[in-house]
């Protein structure tokens, strides 16, 4: 292949084909992700029922994901020094349990368990997700890296889409502690997938002993930005995810325009049923836009650095204007095309990010390069939902604060495209690794 061909959907099958390792990892994903999102339209319907508040919402969403700040010192560690494919393991099997434990929430008293509940499950996540980021280039070779990083972005897209939408159905229909027990199930069958992967871990060879004051050591987190402060260019990426993380506050806005603006009244379902249809409908088409990012990116981008870099930029930009296309939305159809809109360019912006980061990182530094970046941008997606939550409740509108979020998006945008009119500027003189996808002679090569 060269690097100009552009990643299709035969590229898809025949990695799945021929690959049993991604195949094991993409079934696992499969599962696990359309259980996840299932549970959390259940969560958020049921925060809602017990409080009416969209803080609750936003309160919900930080302690789905800042918690991984404070894990991120042990992800970088354990995922650089122990097996990768353990560490996916035990934490999938650990957030079976958690959400388990969730089936004993029933009444407002005991939302404080929820909250602890949902604080461990995020820190197995924190441990999970920086794994799996760092084990696609173990199981993956030459042009392989960049179509199992297009697939997974367009996995999870399908998943979220699939898994809300479907989710809204089953909870309409089954109820919430039914939903519950699904995603656990869901955690211990990707568990058993990921238990069938075989593969080689080189960055398991040759350490020191582990200690447990390792596992609060930020210093590994500092040599990780510390190594890619070598390299400009990618120092600059590492901050590309945080940039685009000021979208999270869509988990309060969708969440409160379904239940207030946009329930959907089928078949006659109570009203906190057609609550959790509405939220689901525009959760779906947040996944719909997500699934199609990739799908684009891969075709225009492909293979190409130097593409997949304006790529990131153009993200920037369909993300902003379909916020802001939200904030003006008379009616649930032009929502709907918003939310498609704007999370299509939010995927793209992602994924771009990610290719470029494993691309141009040596597999002994992957892990924490990874933490490091899931660690910022969880900061700001935590300012972002739980301040959207505070603006609706103290009297602001959903879409008010959709609007607020297209005009915050302009930074990142001029950050981005700053860094592109000096990307030449930012080379180190650091030799980057080279990859058969990549070849460093390539005049596309950055």
């Amino acid at each position: 292949m060269t690097e100009r061909r552009r990643v299709t959907i035969p590229d898809y099958w025949e990695l799945l084909r021929s690959n049993r390792n991604y195949r094991l990892l993409w079934g696992s994903q499969i599962i696990s992700e359309i259980g996840d999102w299932f549970f959390t339209l259940a969560l958020y319907n049921l925060l809602l029922d017990f409080t009416g508040k969209a803080e609750s919402i936003g309160f919900a969403f930080v302690l789905q994901v800042l918690p991984q700040c404070l894990t991120a010192p042990a992800a970088g560690v354990l995922n650089d020094r122990l097996s990768r494919r353990k560490m996916m393991i035990v934490a999938d099997l650990c957030r079976a349990g958690i959400i388990a434990c969730m089936l004993f929430v029933r009444s407002p008293e005991m939302l404080p368990l929820l909250y602890v509940l949902l604080f461990l499950e995020t820190v197995m996540w924190g441990l999970f997700e920086p794994a799996r980021a760092a084990v696609v280039p173990n199981i993956t070779t030459g042009d392989e890296i960049f179509v199992g990083n297009a697939l997974s972005s367009t996995t999870w897209s399908f998943n979220f889409a699939m898994g809300f939408t479907v989710g809204g159905v089953a909870l309409a229909l089954i109820g919430r502690e039914a939903v519950f027990a699904l995603d656990a199930c869901s955690f211990v069958v990707s568990a058993m997938l990921v238990r069938r992967m075989s593969f080689h871990e080189p960055h398991t060879e040759g350490h020191a002993p582990l200690h447990w004051r390792d596992l609060l050591d930020f210093k590994p987190i500092a040599e990780g930005i510390r190594y890619v402060k070598q390299d400009g260019r990618m120092f600059a990426t590492l901050f590309v995810k945080s940039g685009n993380s000021i979208i999270a506050s869509n988990w309060v806005l969708l969440t409160m325009l379904g239940r207030d603006r946009f329930a959907v009244n089928w078949l006659g379902v109570e009203p906190e049923r057609a609550a959790a249809l509405g939220v689901s409908l525009l959760m779906g088409c947040r996944g719909i836009g997500a699934l199609t990012g990739p799908i684009l990116q891969g075709y225009v981008a492909g293979r190409n650095q130097t593409r997949q870099r304006y790529a990131i930029l153009i993200g920037f930009v369909l993300a902003s204007f379909g916020y802001f296309l939200l904030s003006q939305a008379p009616n649930l159809l032009m929502a709907c095309l918003a939310v498609i809109i704007a999370h299509l360019g939010s995927t793209i912006t992602w994924v771009g990010s990610t290719i470029l980061l494993q691309l141009n990182t040596e597999d002994k530094f992957r892990g924490r390069v990874f933490s490091a970046e899931f660690g910022i941008a969880v900061i700001v997606m935590s300012l972002a939902s739980s301040s959207a939550g505070v603006f609706i409740d103290h009297g602001w509108t959903p879409q008010q604060v959709a609007g607020l979020t297209a005009s915050l998006l302009l930074i990142p945008i001029l950050f981005w495209a700053t860094v592109l009119s000096k990307w030449e500027r930012l080379r180190s003189t650091r030799t980057l690794p080279a990859t058969p996808a990549e070849p460093t002679a390539s005049p596309d090569a950055p």
